[in-house]
């Protein structure tokens, strides 16, 4: 299929997990793929399983000058950039008198730093012909969730962010868009099952039974299950879209 045939597009988190099925997704469909992680191993590695059409890029989103020099070097490479998608991002859980500023500061630095200063960096490689953006948000951003809430303010504030630039952007005929993923298994989820395992004093591997239990599809997502929508919110099939939080979930949000 080649519904991204001749785009080119930067994955950040793009080693692991979603922003991984992301990269393969998109290259599927024709794409260039330029694989942006921290971990440099796991750059070059997702870039070298693509098998051509692909650039490892070193990025930490926590730094928006690592961001500008990682999205210049991209456009350097291959002349622009024209799909952006805002997969980066880390998990933490605390009760309220838990919270430290040092965690708060940095799940702020990379969920909501990282996708605001990517979209700054990456913008000037779009104009004047235009693009689409896709934003991480969770369904954690559209309701509270006991101990859990620097993260769901943090998902929130993706939402928000992802409504406020596709009016400013709308001009330049750059789409904004977001997914919010449910309970997907990724090695994310292990971390977070350890994190409920400690606070509801709960087996490993028991809150993620759990959870994916309890969506009404009656299973965790996957990875490509996330991907997908992404590659249509990126592609011209949604060309008179932007704005928009897509809730991906199995049903666990109804918006």
């Amino acid at each position: 299929m080649t519904r991204l045939a001749n785009r080119i597009a930067l994955v950040t988190g793009g080693g692991s997990g979603i922003g991984q099925a992301v990269c393969e997704a998109f290259h599927r469909e024709g794409a260039q793929v330029a694989v942006a992680d921290n971990r440099r191993t796991a750059a070059r590695e997702t870039a070298a399983a693509l098998s051509g059409r692909s650039l490892a890029v070193t990025m930490d989103v926590a730094e928006p000058a690592s961001i500008r020099s990682g999205a210049a070097h991209v456009a350097a490479t291959w002349g622009r950039i024209d799909i952006l998608v805002n997969a980066a991002g880390i998990f933490n859980m605390a009760s309220l008198d838990r919270i430290t500023h040092a965690d708060y500061r940095r799940q702020y630095d990379i969920n909501v730093g990282g996708t605001l200063f990517a979209c700054q960096a990456v913008v000037p490689f779009m104009q004047p012909n235009g693009g689409a953006i896709i934003n991480f948000a969770s369904q954690a951003g559209r309701r509270g969730e006991a101990n859990v809430s620097v993260y769901c303010s943090i998902k929130a504030a993706v939402i928000s962010i992802t409504q406020s630039l596709a009016l400013e952007l709308a001009s330049d005929r750059i789409r904004v868009n977001a997914v919010a993923p449910g309970v997907i298994d990724t090695p994310m989820w292990d971390h977070v099952d350890s994190q409920f395992a400690e606070y509801e004093d709960k087996p490993l591997g028991r809150k993620k039974q759990e959870v994916g239990m309890a969506v009404p599809m009656g299973y965790m997502g996957q990875p490509e299950d996330v991907a997908d929508p992404c590659v249509f919110l990126a592609s011209d099939d949604a060309r008179y879209i932007t704005g928009q939080t897509l809730n991906v979930d199995g049903g666990n949000w109804m918006s």
